[in-house]
Formats: structure tokens, sequence, C-alpha cells
């Protein structure tokens, strides 16, 4: 195991399932943002949403352009866009290549957090543009690969996060997006149950 990792790396490999699949089975995984001087700051993915093939809400549901073409390719590379002129969102680009689907991380639960950083940290990272403003996450990472050595990558759930899950100490909620104006039925959306972390509803 690398020595930089807590966790097994999620491969690519892993992530060559629809969006839909893949977005429950992140939930307790953690990312890892490796910044520029090589400090790393580790996230647990609390909150997740899927966007695929045929879904209105997705950027890619009329044609592949120069901004969305990323989810168009292999899986195990980021997504990053930006709404609203100003925040960003990122998001892990799942299936096969040629198959535009991938999965906005939507809140993380930092594990470590400057002092001043904010009087409630469980909030730091509780929402898309939150999480990306705490990592700085922008688009000059899109379409970067998600492996260790890059800036950022994906680790599994740890044995004490599954053993939770397993004793249903532990449980994930799955609900429709939200903030959305098209594809508001789908049930896309999970995250952990009881997590302060989670984003807004």
């Amino acid at each position: 195991m690398n020595s930089t990792t807590l966790n097994q790396i999620v491969e690519p490999s892993w992530l060559e399932r629809p969006s839909p699949e893949v977005a429950p089975d992140l939930l307790g995984c953690t990312l890892v943002r490796k910044f520029p001087d090589g400090q790393l700051l580790r996230g647990l993915i609390v909150e997740t949403e899927a966007y695929a093939v045929g879904d209105p809400a997705f950027h890619a549901y009329q044609r592949r352009t120069e901004r969305n073409a990323v989810v168009f390719g292999s899986a195990g590379r980021s997504y990053v866009y930006l709404i609203y002129g100003i925040y960003h969102c990122f998001n892990v680009v799942t299936d096969v290549d040629g198959v535009p689907s991938a999965v906005l991380i939507r809140a993380l639960q930092l594990e470590s957090l400057s002092e001043n950083a904010s009087s409630k940290p469980h909030r730091i990272a509780a929402g898309p543009g939150k999480l990306c403003l705490a990592l700085q996450i922008n688009r000059n990472l899109n379409g970067s690969v998600l492996q260790p050595g890059e800036p950022l990558w994906l680790e599994h759930r740890s044995p004490d996060f599954q053993q939770q899950l397993d004793d249903r100490t532990t449980a994930f909620v799955q609900t429709t997006r939200i903030g959305l104006t098209q594809g508001v039925d789908l049930p896309w959306r999970w995250y952990i149950k009881n997590c302060p972390a989670v984003s807004k509803t």
C-alpha cells in the first residue's frame, strides 16, 4: 500500500458502471486532495448525486460539447464545472468510454481542518460549491486522472465504516435530487443518514 494512503485506492475499473450504481457505493469512500505544497486533505463522501444517459438535468443530455467532453471519456477522471459564475462542482466520471455518466460529490465530512477554518467545521464542505472551495478544486482540475500522484484520488471505504453498514449502525437515505428544474423525479441522490455534513435540503 502506498504510504500516503489509508485505504485501498479506487481504480477506474471499479467506476466503469452506470452512475446510479456507483453513486451510493461512493458513500463512505474518501476523496483525497493533494495540494501543490504536498499537503493532503481527506474528506469522507457523505452525499452524492447521479447523472446519466437520457437525464435532462445532465450537461451531456443533448450532445457532446467542449465543456462536457470529459464525461464521454473513460471512467476515473474528474469533471469540474462552474455554476452561477462563481461555484465549482466536482464530479467523478463513471461508466465505459463513450457513455456519458458522472457522479456529483455533493458533500464531504473533512477529517482535518485549520484551527480558524470555521466555528462549524462539519459544514465546511456541506455542499458541492463549499467542498470545492475547501479543497481548492477549480476548472484547472477538469479531466484530471483520479489516482495517487495526481491532485485528487479516491479511496475505498474503511473496514470500520463497512462494519457499521453491516451492523446497520450507519444507514443511507435515497431521495430525488435537489436544486434542479429538470429530471426532478429521478431518485438519484444518496446521503448518509443523520450526518451533520450533508448539504441543506
